[in-house]
């Protein structure tokens, strides 16, 4: 019985134990880069990690070794740090990462952040076939094609929701579409590369438009993208970007909040300091009203 009892009690302490640590874990953080996640040689990016809870400092990797270090600045901003990068080149292109500490704490590292550096290679050439207006169901192929000998291709599609697709060759690649519906309209550009993360300047756009069904005889309207939407696009989920959103509002709110009750003060400490000087006006005139009297009844109480 004792023995068992003892055991009881190790087993306890090692639950009880792990229940600790898992406490004293931290959320993964999240990760994003501004302007976008491709960077043309030379321009400047930034990278923002953002952590929870009371973080005091930020570390990047960069290829899984330390990149930069970073506190996070005062309030109201303390729960994430930006990391710049003056100029984009092959050497700062590449996989990142990030974490934070809180205490004597690290907190696991975030999901993977790529940045790909363009305009190293030539410029290369788009075309589509058998055409640029297609109707919904037909089958199209995009061509990718380089004066000089590469090893992989990438197609990618104007809008913050694309992804770019790949295709390995030596001086062309084909990426073929289809059935095609409306879902694929839009502006398409392709890029040349040696690695995953260095490519050539982006071909001049190709733009794809689908007709509706067979009973429609005008085409789609392309969906609205930027020429350079590979400078507008942003490597971050739709619920950060909410969670950004609800704090600068939450924060504008307050600072109107405080404005406004400054505002009242100063009104109410008006106030009295009108009243104090109105009664203290009329106290004057009291009091000098009463010294006249009491100046008069003397006069007349005085023999003649």
């Amino acid at each position: 019985m004792p023995s068992t009892l003892a055991v009881l009690l190790v087993l306890e302490l090692g639950l009880s134990q792990r229940s600790s640590t898992q406490k004293q874990m931290l959320s993964k953080p999240a990760i994003w880069v501004r302007p976008s996640f491709m960077i043309p040689k030379g321009r400047p990016a930034a990278i923002g990690c953002r952590g929870a809870g009371e973080a005091v400092e930020y570390q990047l990797l960069f290829e899984g070794g330390l990149f930069a270090l970073e506190r996070p600045k005062s309030p109201p901003v303390k729960n994430w740090v930006k990391f710049p990068i003056p100029a984009m080149t092959s050497h700062t292109a590449g996989q990142y990462r990030c974490s934070y500490r809180s205490g004597e704490l690290w907190s696991e590292l975030s999901d993977p952040l790529e940045l790909v550096v363009t305009g190293l290679y030539d410029t290369p050439t788009l075309s589509v076939e058998p055409r640029s207006e297609v109707t919904s169901g037909e089958n199209v192929t995009f061509r990718c094609q380089l004066a000089t000998a590469t090893s992989t291709f990438f197609l990618l599609k104007g809008g913050r929701s694309s992804r770019p697709q790949l295709r390995y060759g030596n001086l062309r690649a084909e990426f073929h579409l289809g059935p095609v519906t409306p879902v694929h309209r839009g502006t398409y550009r392709c890029f040349g590369s040696y690695n995953n993360h260095a490519w050539s300047f982006p071909s001049k756009p190709v733009k794809l438009l689908v007709k509706g069904d067979a009973g429609d005889t005008t085409f789609t309207p392309t969906e609205h993208t930027s020429s350079d939407y590979w400078d507008s696009y942003e490597s971050t989920t739709g619920a950060q970007s909410q969670k950004d959103h609800f704090l600068w509002n939450h924060m504008v709110q307050n600072l109107i909040r405080l404005g406004l009750a400054v505002l009242v003060l100063v009104v109410l400490v008006g106030l009295l300091l009108e009243d104090w000087l109105h009664r203290r006006k009329s106290g004057e005139r009291a009091n000098r009203v009463s010294r006249r009297g009491c100046g008069r009844r003397l006069s007349t109480e005085s023999p003649g």
